[in-house]
């Protein structure tokens, strides 16, 4: 007979909020629900057919984890981003970050395995919460300016976060548990200051699991290789298309080959291909064009592109050229499917994660495709399920008139102009801030 137990403090003080837990005599899996919401809510663990309703003061997670009990009492925590890892060889990566960064660990509990972050996430984080004002208050009034001030807020996040990921570095051998920061964007069309940010951020952060994020703007492509050359893990980021997601792979290869290193095993890559901002633009186009044939074709050609690029993956990553990095320890850069969550409200929400699956994949999640992919997400290879109908999707718009390169083209400035937005806002934010706390000192 399942019975429901009270497993945390409910009081305020209490770092966790209430958590309910499914417990039955038998092998059967049940649930363990943690609860992190901004306000009420429902949450339902429909396997079990229980409702649990809370109006508690909630922070913002929601996280299920299916328990599979051994039999003896002892609880395995299993939920489908564990299924996702040991069945089928992604990784789910956690598309934000913030403070407390403690908020991470019942993600990583669910089976989250590493972070990427933003100027964008940043900007939301700092501006919308009290939790930065003391560090801040202390820069400023030591006398740091704004955006020095800025960087050593994000530093302490990335760091914090680095050392929760830390054991999952170690017992994969450096293959998983990064955390991303990105240098400014701002740099984004100049060479020369991308390579220098980046080094100064590896440096100042200092954890081995910290990834450098560069964007794959045509001016950050020799960027990328100079950095990997100095023996720096990097996330490429902002890729839109297949022609510059070959440029990111070769970069990666000439750095790797530049580097000097005997021993390359430390030396990682992830490329962040972008997918729900291309049904986005090119939905658009297709309803402008208005055909039966070109409104088919809607939500289609995101995910038709990044099937063909894991083909390109497969051809880059192999050979005798591939095989002579691999004999000095070197490993591949792993594609990661960034921008996942949906953005039309027709489509299934978890349409950019569930079809693609594949083995040494990353898919970085923010809280709305994270939670729909645990709450009915299902596990399976699909990437390369249907490789000919993702290559008629792609060569049905060309015919249609889409222009593939325009697509990245423009998705790339839209790309670096929000995040320069961001930051730029940021800075402004902080800078009133200062200016009050100066008031207030006076």
């Amino acid at each position: 007979m399942a019975t429901i137990s009270k497993l945390a403090n409910s009081s305020p003080a209490a770092s966790l909020s209430p958590s309910f837990s499914f417990t039955s005599r038998s092998s059967a899996p049940v649930c363990f629900v943690d609860f992190r919401a901004k306000a009420s809510f429902l949450a339902r663990a429909a396997s079990s057919k229980l409702s649990v309703r809370s109006r508690q003061p909630m922070t913002r997670f929601l996280v299920v984890r299916c328990v599979q009990s051994t039999g003896n009492g002892s609880p395995i925590k299993k939920t489908t981003l564990h299924d996702l890892y040991e069945r089928e060889g992604q990784s789910p990566w956690y598309d934000n970050l913030c403070r407390p960064v403690t908020d991470l660990i019942p993600l990583i509990e669910s089976g989250v395995r590493g972070v990427t972050s933003n100027p964008a996430i940043f900007q939301k984080a700092i501006s919308s919460s009290n939790a930065y004002n003391d560090q801040f208050r202390e820069l400023v009034q030591s006398g740091k300016d704004i955006e020095s001030a800025y960087w050593e807020l994000v530093v302490k996040d990335i760091q914090d976060a680095c050392k929760l990921f830390e054991p999952i570095y170690d017992k994969t051998d450096g293959g998983d548990g990064y955390v991303s920061v990105e240098v400014s964007p701002r740099l984004a069309d100049d060479t020369k200051g991308t390579v220098e940010a980046a080094k100064w951020l590896h440096k100042v952060v200092d954890r081995p699991n910290v990834y450098i994020k560069i964007p794959a703007t045509a001016p950050c492509i020799p960027s990328i290789k100079e950095v990997i050359s100095n023996g720096i893990s990097v996330n490429v980021t902002l890729i839109f298309s297949l022609e510059r997601y070959e440029a990111v792979i070769d970069a990666y290869l000439d750095g790797l080959e530049a580097s000097g290193l005997s021993d390359l095993s430390r030396v990682t890559s992830v490329a962040s291909f972008f997918v729900s901002r291309v049904d986005t633009l090119i939905d658009k186009m297709l309803e402008k064009i208005g055909t039966p044939e070109a409104l088919d074709l809607r939500g289609k050609a995101a995910v038709a592109q990044a099937a063909l690029a894991y083909q390109l993956y497969q051809k880059k990553f192999s050979g005798p050229r591939w095989e002579a990095l691999v004999k000095k320890g070197a490993k591949k850069q792993r594609l990661l499917w960034a921008s996942t969550s949906v953005k039309n409200p027709a489509y299934p929400d978890t349409l950019y994660v569930a079809p693609l699956i594949g083995p040494d994949t990353v898919s970085t999640m923010p809280d709305q495709a994270l939670q729909a992919f645990i709450d009915h997400g299902s596990v399976g290879r699909t990437i390369d399920s249907n490789v000919s109908e993702a290559e008629g999707i792609y060569s049905a718009l060309e015919k249609l008139g889409i222009d593939w390169s325009y697509v990245g083209n423009q998705l790339e400035v839209e790309g670096v102009d929000s995040f320069k937005k961001s930051f730029d806002s940021l800075l402004d934010t902080l800078q009133e801030k200062a200016n009050s706390l100066k008031l207030v000192s006076l």
